[in-house]
């Protein structure tokens, strides 16, 4: 049945395509351009505790209609291209890295960093920033604390769209630590290969060791395999980009590495089937779900158990992707959807 969301005229918003058919994949001349660079146009730093200070930023119209980005990982960090997603003549784009991340301090800080934490650093924030309410936005690990947030503040959402959904399940963890190796069991090969033979049947424990230890001959190398792994198996089509190894790229691997380390070992800090079983809450919430059929990082198991649960979703499979939220389908999915947002605010 075609679901979607109406307006109080009965005027269609957002189209349910429940799957882009495979003769809907997108090439790369095709696909939706990002929209044009634009510089922050204020940011700065909110202290949330007395150990972690929050940085942010904003652009586009001072005036619009509120979207925060959410960015993976957890510990990815935010970059000036996730702006490009939203047309900053509608809305008011608010970045954020999250505790340990990106111009966050402390750098890859683990303590005092749950998803608790995060979801009360988005309402101390959106207080801060005198935001009524906001579009939620997030992909990846940023699907997880989209849905956690929204669950906890409902009333605070306009409405959400969401790529690459992870639950953290643990079988999505154990997917993550060994099941994309049958994918791309070089990369896994590299991964496991870093931990010695006799630690390697508790990998997860043997990694965040190393991710913890306070030596950089440790954790510097530690990450790298972590996140090399990594992105190895977020592409359809590998990234022939060369990454130059220098203290900007450490500094970026360890926060990424050690702090989804600390949340995998912690299972997100999330009870069992916490986020499936508490959709009721966002029911007659606008949302948009993006998810590459071929995402190796983020299965599409995942995104379809929330489809099924969240009536009045649209649910959109990009056939010819996998994880990247820049590769040409999933970037054209989402920017359609902002666009299409526009009509709900």
């Amino acid at each position: 049945m075609s679901r979607s969301h109406r307006n109080t005229h009965g005027e269609t918003l957002i189209p349910a395509l429940e799957t882009i058919g495979p003769s809907a994949g997108v090439k790369q001349e095709d696909a939706l351009s990002l929209y044009p660079a634009i510089e922050c146009r204020k940011s700065g730093f909110l202290r949330v505790d007395k150990a972690h200070r929050l940085y942010w930023e904003e652009s586009g119209n001072k005036k619009g209609v509120p979207v925060v980005f959410l960015h993976g990982g957890p510990g990815a960090g935010t970059a000036p291209t996730y702006r490009r997603f939203f047309d900053p003549n509608h809305y008011r784009i608010v970045l954020i890295d999250q505790r340990g991340s990106g111009r966050s301090t402390p750098e890859a800080e683990t303590e005092n960093n749950t998803t608790d934490h995060l979801v009360s650093d988005l309402e101390q924030i959106r207080e801060h920033l005198g935001i009524e309410r906001w579009v939620i936005f997030g992909g990846s690990w940023g699907s997880t604390l989209a849905l956690a947030y929204g669950q906890a503040h409902p009333n605070r959402c306009i409405g959400f769209i969401l790529r690459g959904v992870f639950l953290f399940s643990a079988e999505e963890i154990d997917w993550f630590l060994r099941g994309m190796g049958r994918f791309f069991p070089e990369a896994w090969r590299a991964f496991t290969n870093h931990i010695p033979a006799d630690e390697r049947h508790a990998l997860l424990a043997a990694y965040l060791h190393r991710l913890m230890d306070a030596n950089p001959e440790i954790h510097r190398p530690a990450a790298a395999a972590w996140c090399a792994y990594e992105n190895s198996c977020s592409r359809l089509m590998p990234s022939t980009k060369k990454t130059s190894r220098n203290d900007a790229y450490y500094a970026g691997a360890l926060a990424m590495a050690r702090i989804e380390a600390h949340y995998m070992t912690n299972n997100g800090f999330l009870r069992p089937n916490q986020l499936l079983d508490g959709m009721a809450s966002l029911k007659n919430h606008p949302a948009v779900i993006v998810q590459g059929r071929y995402d190796m990082v983020c299965p599409i198991r995942a995104a379809d158990r929330l489809a099924q649960v969240w009536d009045g979703a649209a649910y959109r499979i990009v056939p010819d992707a996998g994880h990247s939220s820049m590769e040409p389908g999933i970037r054209s999915a989402l920017i359609t959807a902002t666009d299409e947002f526009r009509s709900l605010t």
